[in-house]
């Protein structure tokens, strides 16, 4: 007997479909070329009910992407309707994955663009994985502002071309990490292959820059930002060296799934970490 896949599928224009029916053609340039962007986001289904994190925040982003990559603007008004029809068709319940998807249509015949979703139970891999992550630092093979004047690069979409951040994933579980901490060529921390990096030293909180860098607007690292300086805290984006972590009060990998992520770990070496100012960063990051 087949298992039955735990997930929804919606696909733009028809609605909510069966899970194991097709939906994509061969030629989808999403698929041959990796034109097309997504965004994904929590899904939490419990007694209090059905909500999707900071959903607005992630169709603004959403749109940013398509017109990097020079799409017709989405109707937002149609995907906020097929997300809700697949919440409320959400077989399961916990904590779930949204993913949103765009690409510009097929290779072979001129079509509209594509739209799908997906929302997807949370794995407990990930769930586990908000109590700390071992990080191996590998190099993007970029300088730090190699996207400063080189638009088609695509810095800051967060593109359907995805190999590189996979392929990480698995060197970093042959050197026994969790997760991974890019690096530029002249030896900046840039981001994680799906998260933000933000480093704590005293009462003030650092990012890494955009624009130049390339790296992706984090929806959870401004929302975390904005509730410290809530709080009083100072903020900033700047480039650091790896190195700088180690005198840091503390290291996060930041997503929109897994939350703030402390970092145990960098290259083996233990990296400062406070409980109490991990819940802190945790808290504002609304996890």
């Amino acid at each position: 007997m087949t298992e039955q896949v735990q997930q929804v599928v919606g696909f733009l224009g028809r609605g909510v479909v069966p899970p194991d029916q097709p939906v994509i053609v061969a030629d989808d340039l999403g698929l041959t070329r990796g034109d097309g962007v997504f965004d994904a986001t929590r899904v939490v289904i419990d007694g209090a009910g059905r909500r999707v994190d900071n959903l607005e925040a992630h169709l603004a982003r959403f749109v940013r992407s398509i017109g990097l990559l020079e799409g017709p603007a989405p109707d937002l008004d149609a995907w906020r309707r097929l997300i809700a029809e697949a919440v409320a068709a959400c077989p399961f319940t916990g904590e779930a994955i949204l993913k949103i998807i765009w690409t510009r249509g097929r290779e072979s015949v001129h079509t509209d663009p594509v739209g799908l979703l997906t929302i997807t139970p949370m794995t407990s891999a990930a769930v586990a994985q908000r109590a700390g992550v071992r990080v191996a630092a590998l190099s993007r093979g970029v300088a730090s502002d190699a996207f400063a004047d080189a638009p088609w690069l695509l810095g800051g979409a967060k593109s359907l071309s995805y190999g590189v951040n996979v392929a990480v994933k698995r060197e970093a579980a042959r050197r026994g990490a969790d997760d991974v901490l890019f690096v530029s060529t002249d030896g900046y921390c840039l981001e994680g292959p799906t998260s933000a990096l933000v480093v704590a030293f005293g009462d003030r909180l650092v990012t890494t820059p955009r624009g130049a860098t390339g790296i992706l607007a984090s929806i959870t690292q401004e929302i975390i930002f904005e509730a410290a300086t809530a709080a009083g805290w100072r903020t900033a984006s700047e480039l650091l060296r790896a190195e700088q972590l180690a005198g840091a009060d503390g290291s996060w990998l930041v997503s929109s799934v897994r939350g703030a992520a402390p970092i145990l770990e960098l290259d083996g070496r233990p990296l400062p970490q406070n409980a109490d100012l991990t819940a802190r960063v945790v808290g504002w990051s609304g996890f």
